[in-house]
C-alpha cells in the first residue's frame, strides 16, 4: 500500500494493518503549526471517509525528546486576533477529526506533551506513555485556555477536580502521575515504548474491525448519555455485527480451533 506524503507527518506501516503517524518537526519538538495542523486535518479526514484496511493507528512523535509540544509560538509571534482566531479554527477541526477517527488511535507518548502535545494524547483512545514522558496544560501561563478538547477531555480522564488543579496551574505532571490518575493506560520505559504500543496495537488488529469500531462507537457515544440510552447503543451497535462475514468466520474459526482471519466484511 502506497500512504501518503506530507511535510510534517510522516508515515510507515510497522505492522499488518497498523499505520503509524510521527509528528515530525523534531527540531522544534514536534510543536503544531499552521502546516501541521493541515496535514493532521487532510490525514484523518481521508481515514474518516476510507478507513481503507487500517485496523489501529498509532500516533507518536519523531525523536526520543518530544511528543508535542504544544503550538508553535514562533510561528504565532505578532499574528493579528483575526489571523490567531483562523489558525485556531484549523486547529480545532485536526482535532475534531482524530477524535472522529472510525480507526482506533494509540498515543505512544515518548517525550514531552505540553498544550496542544497533550490534548493530542488526551484526544486518542487510550495512551502508553515511555517514563521520561511529561505532560501539562500550560495554556493560562500564556493567557489562553485550552482549546482542542483539553478542558473536556481532561476532567473525563482523570476526574474534574483533579482536572482543574492542573489545567488552573498548568503544572507539569509525570507519566507516573498520569497513570495512577487514570489518564494513562501503560508506562514503559522509553527503550520500551515502541514494542510495547505494536503489542497492543497488534492485537487490537487481529480482532474482527466491523466489531472493534463499533464497540468504539458504542461506548464512546453511550458514555455521554444515561444507562438507557448507552444500552440502546449497544444493542444497536451490536446487530450491526450480526450480518457480517466476520461474525460468521469468528464463530467458525472458534469451532475449528483455528485463528480467525478477518475481512472486514
Amino acid at each position: 500500500m502506497t500512504l501518503p506524503v506530507f511535510d510534517t507527518i510522516a508515515l510507515d506501516q510497522p505492522a499488518p494493518h497498523v499505520l503509524r503517524i510521527r509528528f515530525n518537526r523534531p527540531d522544534v519538538a514536534n510543536a503544531l503549526n499552521t502546516a501541521m495542523a493541515r496535514d493532521v486535518l487532510s490525514l484523518f479526514q481521508g481515514l474518516i471517509l476510507d478507513p481503507q484496511d487500517w485496523r489501529c493507528l498509532i500516533l507518536t512523535g519523531a525523536g526520543d525528546k518530544a511528543f508535542c509540544a504544544g503550538g508553535d509560538l514562533k510561528e504565532r509571534h505578532g499574528m493579528t486576533d483575526a489571523a490567531w482566531q483562523a489558525q485556531h479554527v484549523l486547529f480545532e477541526q485536526a482535532f475534531y477529526a482524530l477524535m472522529d477517527s472510525p480507526v482506533p488511535v494509540i498515543a505512544a507518548v515518548n517525550g514531552a506533551a505540553y498544550g496542544g502535545g497533550c490534548e493530542f494524547a488526551l484526544a486518542c483512545d487510550f495512551i502508553h506513555a515511555a517514563e521520561t514522558a511529561r505532560f501539562a496544560l500550560t495554556e493560562t501561563r500564556l493567557g489562553i485556555i485550552p482549546g482542542c478538547g483539553g478542558t473536556q477531555n481532561l476532567p473525563r480522564a482523570v476526574g474534574v477536580r483533579r482536572a482543574r488543579e492542573l489545567i488552573l496551574t498548568g503544572r507539569p505532571f509525570s507519566a507516573r502521575e498520569a497513570a495512577d490518575w487514570g489518564m494513562v493506560n501503560r508506562v514503559v520505559p522509553l527503550g520500551d515504548l515502541e514494542d510495547s504500543v505494536l503489542e497492543t496495537a497488534a492485537a487490537i488488529a487481529a480482532g474482527g474491525p466491523i466489531a472493534v469500531r463499533q464497540a468504539r462507537r458504542a461506548m464512546g457515544l453511550g458514555i455521554e448519555t444515561d444507562l438507557k440510552t448507552g444500552l440502546a447503543l449497544e444493542v444497536e451497535a451490536y446487530n450491526r455485527t450480526i450480518p457480517t462475514a466476520d461474525r460468521r468466520e469468528g464463530v467458525a474459526a472458534f469451532n475449528e480451533k483455528r485463528p480467525a482471519v478477518f475481512r472486514g466484511e
